[in-house]
């Protein structure tokens, strides 16, 4: 029976913690695996990525297989064939699908009607190979993840929801400080707070992300960058965290708004590892979702 990823929930907590450990693995023998053994993976992409791309393709070549990169305006998607039929035809060829796209209800569509493992690479509600990849992280910082406390300070998007999701998993506990309009809906015990310095109280990692989207105009940008000016991570606001606290930051990263270059570039950040654990996270769960 096939298998799809697209919120996290999908995994049971044994297979979080067994899909860490193999990242881990891989990670320290990036060829170790063959398990897609010239098998094709395709990615589709309705919205730009660097990391997510980079990730995928570098990590299917690893692990034996090609990645076939699909742009929204290279498929008939563009000319109004269906998600559905674009489900059939692709599941013909490949061994998994993935999908960078806006709304949820798309990456669902698309795996329903996919004989092959569907796997969501962002939507606007969810992005949980990001979580996978900040929790082999701090697996790697902390040596366990049972009882750390994660802050996220910021937009209650779709990355303080996957963090929820999958954290809680781990045993993790996330709380989530946002602005009263942006705060993220209950979700997987989340602790959501509007105050960012009481979230961060103590915590074992403070976690932000971008405060414009993509899809925001210029007015909504401006308005966003004003209400979300107090929540900007800085020195002083990890220096309410525990002393062993890292920052977080799932980028791209605007230094000045939601996080200052002394933290982005400084000793006690943890982004840059993030960054590269995508690559190692998705190997993992590649090899989870066929079989291999």
């Amino acid at each position: 029976m096939k298998r799809d990823f697209l919120t996290g929930a999908e995994l049971s907590r044994d297979e979080l913690l067994a899909l860490l450990r193999r990242a881990g693995k891989l990670k320290s023998d990036p060829y170790a695996s063959s398990a897609l053994g010239k098998r094709t993976v395709a990615l589709i992409f309705r919205r730009p990525s660097t990391r997510t791309r980079l990730s995928f393709e570098a990590g299917i070549a690893e692990l034996g297989g090609h990645p076939m990169v699909l742009r929204a305006d290279e498929l008939q998607l563009s000319r109004g064939e269906s998600l559905r039929d674009t489900a059939y035809v692709l599941s013909r060829h490949v061994a998994a699908i993935g999908m960078r796209t806006g709304p949820h209800e798309q990456l669902e569509e698309l795996a329903e009607h996919a004989s092959v493992p569907v796997i969501n690479m962002l939507t606007a509600e969810h992005h949980p190979c990001q979580a996978l990849a900040d929790l082999l992280t701090l697996w790697e910082e902390f040596g366990s993840l049972e009882g750390l406390t994660l802050a996220y300070v910021g937009d209650g998007n779709n990355v303080a929801r996957s963090l929820a999701i999958v954290g809680r998993l781990a045993g993790v506990t996330v709380r989530v400080a946002s602005p009263p309009d942006y705060q993220l809906d209950p979700v997987a015990d989340a602790v959501l707070l509007s105050d960012p310095r009481e979230a961060v109280q103590d915590a074992d990692i403070v976690y932000t992300d971008v405060w414009v989207s993509m899809s925001d105009d210029a007015s909504t940008a401006q308005e966003r960058r004003r209400v979300f000016a107090p929540y900007w991570l800085d020195d002083a606001l990890l220096d309410l965290a525990a002393p062993h606290a890292i920052a977080l930051h799932c980028l791209p990263a605007h230094p000045g708004e939601e996080i200052t270059a002394e933290v982005l570039y400084g000793k006690r950040q943890r982004i840059w590892d993030q960054a590269e654990n995508r690559r190692h996270a998705q190997k993992a769960l590649l090899e989870l979702l066929t079989g291999a």
